[in-house]
């Protein structure tokens, strides 16, 4: 008669998809689809835009104002190694003791403001980093901690970079008006550059003001919504605004570099600005 077999060890208990109770699937995904696609389409974006954005930012002093325009990257310019812009937000708040290049004062808050964003956390955590690749397909870590830890704990202050990002729209919001101006400061004139401004700062409006921060601000921690009509209607429109937010998010970053890429080639003599009136 044989001995009675010793039970074998039972498998420690799996996570996620391989957790006790989910069906038993070895296949990593059933997908069909080229789910990998919007995936590599959003890293291949945000890897354009920060090496353009690297570019202009370290080397793009000598051709960041042809009056009357400004480059969004460089507006307000608050050091003393700023081009004169007449009118314009120069700001010598930093001496002659800053060396480098003036847009690195300011990007860290529109920069910020996006990296603590909603929908770029979304898209960057997936794009580079697979936290997941996709929707229905499993992630490749062993552990996840969220938000938890640092840094990623730091996304919190996204709130506090939104209203540095009201001040900054607000400044390129005056930028835009000054474009209403020829060369030698006139009023009343308004060329191409003034319509790329215009439609830049348009977009960099819907955008911030789609994003949730605003929408919990505006309306969040309203009970009765009956007894605070004008903070409804201000919800329900930026509620609006925040179906938007992928688009407006996507379409407001090409608009600053297409901005900012006008002002390079006018003050770099590539063309002369055309004007209306």
């Amino acid at each position: 008669m044989r001995p009675p077999e010793s039970p074998s060890s039972p498998e420690p208990p799996g996570r996620g998809i391989h957790s006790p109770g989910r069906a038993a699937i070895s296949a990593r995904h059933l997908r069909t689809d080229r789910w990998w696609v919007p995936q590599l389409a959003t890293a291949l974006g945000l890897l354009a835009f920060i090496v353009y954005s690297t570019w202009r930012a370290f080397w793009g002093l000598h051709s960041s104002y042809a009056a009357p325009y400004v480059s969004p990257f460089y507006s307000p310019c608050l050091a003393a190694n700023c081009p004169d812009m007449p009118g314009g937000a120069d700001w010598a708040l930093f001496g002659s003791w800053w060396r480098i290049s003036p847009a690195l004062i300011v990007l860290i808050f529109p920069l910020g403001f996006r990296m603590t964003c909603y929908y770029y956390r979304k898209a960057y955590y997936r794009a580079f980093w697979s936290s997941p690749p996709a929707c229905a397909v499993a992630e490749p870590h062993a552990s996840y901690s969220g938000e938890t830890r640092f840094p990623l704990v730091l996304q919190n202050i996204h709130r506090y970079f939104f209203y540095f990002a009201i001040v900054v729209a607000g400044i390129l919001t005056y930028d835009a008006v000054l474009g209403f101006r020829n060369p030698a400061g006139a009023w009343g004139h308004a060329g191409l550059g003034t319509l790329v401004l215009l439609v830049n700062i348009g977009l960099i409006w819907a955008y911030t003001l789609s994003c949730h921060s605003c929408r919990h601000i505006v309306g969040g921690r309203l009970k009765h919504f009956s007894k605070h009509p004008v903070r409804y209607r201000m919800w329900s429109f930026v509620g609006k605004l925040n179906a938007r937010h992928m688009q407006l998010a996507w379409a407001s970053l090409i608009s600053v570099g297409v901005a900012d890429f006008y002002v390079y080639l006018v003050a770099s003599g590539v063309f002369a600005d055309p004007r209306f009136f």
